[in-house]
């Protein structure tokens, strides 16, 4: 009877042990299959949020470029000679654009958004000045050119920062 139990035993010790090794081998691929399969979920979903944060990129370069003063006078012409509806027009016309572009927020980093805010009010802040010492809408128009040709534009350092940024998504 101890012959029969010894024999059973190593029968079943060998078997027991492959099945262990079994196991425990196809638990380990089970695992990396779940791993291959998330990365694989990760990446398709990282190349679809770069589209997706280009674009925005792409549309506040494209306000940039809309509310550079020297592009928005010769674009929008003033409705009267009055210089407060002119500057009314302006700054609407660049509050537009923003809301336009309001959701992009949501995809680009916070300090290219206060650097687009930024922007926009230095823009208001000088057209306003500049209005004060304007006499008619034509006037307005005419020192905007001259006032914002003077210098380099807020727009062109926000749009060097969001192409920093966009290198950096790259």
């Amino acid at each position: 009877m101890e012959n029969l139990i010894l024999e059973s035993i190593a029968y079943m010790l060998p078997a027991t042990v492959t099945g262990f090794v079994v196991y425990y081998m196809f638990k380990k691929y089970v695992q990396q299959l779940r791993i291959d399969k998330r990365i694989g979920i990760i990446e398709t979903q990282k190349k679809e949020t770069l589209s997706i944060k280009l674009q925005a990129y792409e549309r506040m370069v494209l306000f940039c470029d809309r509310v550079n003063p020297l592009k928005l006078a010769v674009r929008v012409s003033p409705i009267s000679d009055n210089t407060s509806d002119y500057l009314q027009l302006l700054i609407g016309t660049i509050n537009q654009e923003l809301e336009h572009n309001f959701v992009q927020q949501i995809y680009i980093s916070e300090d290219t958004w206060l650097a687009i805010n930024a922007t926009k009010a230095t823009i208001i802040k000088k057209l306003e000045i500049i209005a004060k010492a304007s006499n008619s809408a034509t006037d307005l128009r005419e020192n905007t050119l001259i006032e914002f040709g003077k210098t380099p534009l807020v727009t062109e350092t926000a749009i060097s920062i969001i192409k920093r940024e966009v290198k950096q998504l790259i």
